[in-house]
């Protein structure tokens, strides 16, 4: 199993969502904050962990995710924010989301079934598999299937 591509699934998810929670404002986004403290190896490199979430969140730049001013150091993408690419799929609806959920305005329920709510929720309750299915999904470029509402 490739333990580092589930990594590199939650590490997006994260990073997307932190920059959702401060959308529009720009924002350093710490890769300790996402993965929590990594100590550095004997000659004061970052961890392989810690790499890889940078190399995460530098990916999600490259693939037009995310956009940022500069690296702080090994720590964070400074004055970083969501591009519209990602705020339209992370705002996008999930059919079928949303169980018993008649009786909630509409609003409330769209918030409930975006990908934003869905990640959040698989992040919380830390199931591996369904963030890679979300995060995938994510990833997915068909924005215009009749299914989407945002």
């Amino acid at each position: 199993m490739d333990l580092q591509i589930d990594d590199f699934y939650k590490d997006c998810a994260c990073g997307l969502l932190t920059l959702y929670q401060a959308f529009p404002r720009k924002i350093a986004l710490y890769v300790e904050d996402l993965i929590g403290r990594e100590e550095p190896d004997e000659f004061g490199l970052p961890s392989t962990r810690h790499q890889s979430c940078l190399g995460a969140l530098l990916w999600l730049a490259d693939e037009g995710y995310l956009r940022f001013e500069t690296t702080i150091r090994y720590e964070a993408l400074d004055q970083a924010v969501l591009s519209e690419k990602a705020f339209m799929r992370l705002t996008r609806i999930i059919p079928h989301a949303v169980r018993d959920g008649g009786d909630l305005p509409p609003s409330v329920r769209r918030e409930q079934a975006s990908l934003a709510n869905q990640l959040r929720e698989a992040l919380a309750s830390r199931h591996s598999d369904r963030i890679a299915r979300l995060t995938r999904l994510l990833f997915e470029s068909d924005l215009g299937r009749p299914s989407d509402t945002v």
